[in-house]
């Protein structure tokens, strides 16, 4: 796992400017208990992201569930503790019920969840989870539930920003007797808290509202860039590689 997070990183790192969190996130649960992590599902790289994330909590073990086909493709997965999910059959929601109940039945647990179960824009509303959360979520009789809201978007880099927020956590014991469709409604709608919020910090395209967890190269590269910083000599500036408009400070005067 510490080998594959390393492989995350580099890999974000290479894709993307910057993987920011915001920081108006919530604090997160401490580790005297499972947590249960639920966010979107907006692109192929939540995996990738979630498992960057991961990394601020590498003393907690961690599980994340994930399409059955994926697990069959790459067996790894398995060893990383991904655990498959047949969404596409009552045998396969009963048999993610019966491995959140044991993956969040210790403390200091996480299950991550991605509950739309498909691809979704992040300005889909209703969010439509899945309601296999808000049951697992019934069966539990202790821990907290964090909504996740993930968001890509491109501002001023040529490549994009990858951007997250840590909702409100619920805790679990502060809800007895809720049902399964109860549940899922509580959870949806935190969920779509944390993502509006989301939203409306990302077209701010202020950096200073998120804090980068991985930063990736700036500029463009090759002959452009070339260009930009030979300018940048010819008026006595300190080549600046990101894409703004802000003039460069002069260089220093080492004479």
């Amino acid at each position: 796992m510490r080998g594959f997070r390393k492989y995350a990183v580099r890999y974000v790192r290479k894709h993307f400017h910057a993987l920011r969190v915001s920081n108006t996130s919530h604090l997160f649960p401490p580790p005297s208990e499972p947590v249960l992590i639920v966010l979107n599902h907006p692109a192929w790289w939540d995996p990738l992201i979630g498992v960057v994330l991961s990394t601020q909590f590498a003393d907690r073990d961690q599980f994340a569930a994930i399409d059955a086909v994926a697990v069959k493709q790459y067996g790894f997965f398995r060893r990383l503790g991904f655990i498959g999910v047949d969404t596409t059959s009552l045998r396969g929601a009963a048999e993610f019920l019966r491995a959140g109940q044991a993956v969040l039945s210790e403390p200091g647990r996480l299950f991550w969840v991605t509950a739309q179960g498909r691809f979704a824009d992040v300005r889909e509303r209703p969010l439509n989870l899945r309601s296999g959360v808000g049951h697992l979520a019934a069966r539990l009789g202790r821990g907290w539930i964090v909504p996740l809201a993930l968001e890509y978007a491109f501002w001023d880099q040529r490549k994009p920003e990858a951007l997250v927020r840590f909702g409100e956590p619920l805790r679990i014991a502060d809800h007895p007797g809720l049902g399964g469709k109860e549940w899922t409604h509580r959870i949806e709608d935190a969920l779509t808290r944390t993502l509006d919020a989301l939203n409306m910090e990302t077209m701010t395209r202020d950096p200073a509202e998120f804090t980068a967890i991985v930063s990736g190269k700036t500029g463009i590269g090759g002959v452009y860039d070339l260009w930009r910083r030979l300018r940048a000599w010819t008026r006595g500036q300190r080549f600046d590689p990101s894409h703004t408009t802000e003039p460069s400070p002069p260089r220093e005067n080492r004479e």
